[in-house]
């Protein structure tokens, strides 16, 4: 865990993070610091809350219910690598399209998928995870 990461708020969190694959870990472990990150630098967020959904660490805005909730882990689809998931029913995934359509691996309108190899572009997944913390503000 890097000095800017919070501890984990429960054992069971932290298991999960165990268990995930070496070659991933240390990509989703800083995927969950890019989260916190974020959430810091982007007004209107608040506290973001790490909790389990169906077996997957999910980041949601209880405080300010300014985001949609997003999940990393592991995709079904056969793959050694990891994904970031959004809530299907959302635009979040069409967002990061029209973005990034270049910069990203998409799962139909729930993921973007990464391989264990792949540099994280840092830059422009702040901006999705910004989108999708801040999915249910009101835009001016």
């Amino acid at each position: 865990m890097s000095a800017t990461e919070p501890p984990f708020p429960s054992p069971a969190i932290a298991a999960v993070f165990s268990a995930f694959p070496d070659a991933v870990r240390p990509q989703l472990l800083r995927v969950r610091e890019l989260i916190f990150e974020t959430a810091r630098r982007t007004a209107g967020i608040g506290r973001i809350e790490e909790t389990l959904k169906w077996g997957q660490p999910a980041y949601l805005t209880p405080e300010t219910k300014s985001g949609s909730t997003i999940r990393l882990g592991i995709p079904k689809s056969p793959s050694d690598g990891w994904a970031l998931f959004v809530h299907c029913q959302t635009s979040l995934i069409r967002q990061f399209r029209e973005h990034y359509p270049d910069r990203f691996t998409f799962e139909g309108n729930r993921a973007l998928l990464f391989r264990p190899d792949e540099v994280i572009p840092e830059d422009a997944l702040s901006h999705c995870l910004a989108l999708a913390l801040t999915y249910h503000q009101k835009r001016s």
